[in-house]
């Protein structure tokens, strides 16, 4: 599979990251509407070539899928599914950990949350898709929108 250690930039502010959470109900059979949900917000991001994530969602996922969803999907088809979004992929750096901590004080959120902000800002990511997070929140700069919201 073709890695890429390079911010996933562009002088557009349509990009917008991924949260391991819509990329598990994307691929959880089991997930009822927040599977249709996230499977089509996937679809459109990957259309629309605007798609980000970090490899820290990509390990999320791989563990999640591969042993705590109610179906989980055989490692092989899990190791598909990250190579496939591997393109998608922004690796954290030195800065991003940095820029973490300082997001993690001022937004008062976990510092994995903050190191998901953190790298979406370096992407060029206007919108964070995640249900972990306040829906309509801006942080650093980057609007938070939970898809599921309207679920419950």
């Amino acid at each position: 599979m073709a890695e890429s250690n390079q911010p996933v930039t562009s002088g557009t502010s349509d990009k917008t990251f991924v949260d391991s959470n819509v990329l598990i109900y994307a691929h959880d059979v089991d997930a009822g509407r927040r599977h249709e949900i996230a499977k089509g917000l996937l679809r459109d991001l990957w259309v629309a070539r605007t798609g980000v994530l970090s490899t820290q969602v990509l390990h999320e996922f791989y563990v999640n899928v591969t042993r705590k969803i109610r179906t989980p999907l055989p490692k092989p088809a899990a190791r598909s599914v990250v190579g496939t979004y591997v393109r998608w992929c922004v690796d954290p750096t030195i800065a991003d950990v940095d820029a973490a901590f300082r997001i993690e004080d001022e937004a008062s959120i976990s510092f994995w949350d903050a190191l998901i902000v953190a790298v979406a800002v370096r992407s060029g990511a206007r919108r964070v898709l995640s249900e972990d997070l306040n829906s309509g929140q801006v942080i650093a700069g980057v609007t938070v929108h939970n898809p599921f919201e309207e679920l419950g």
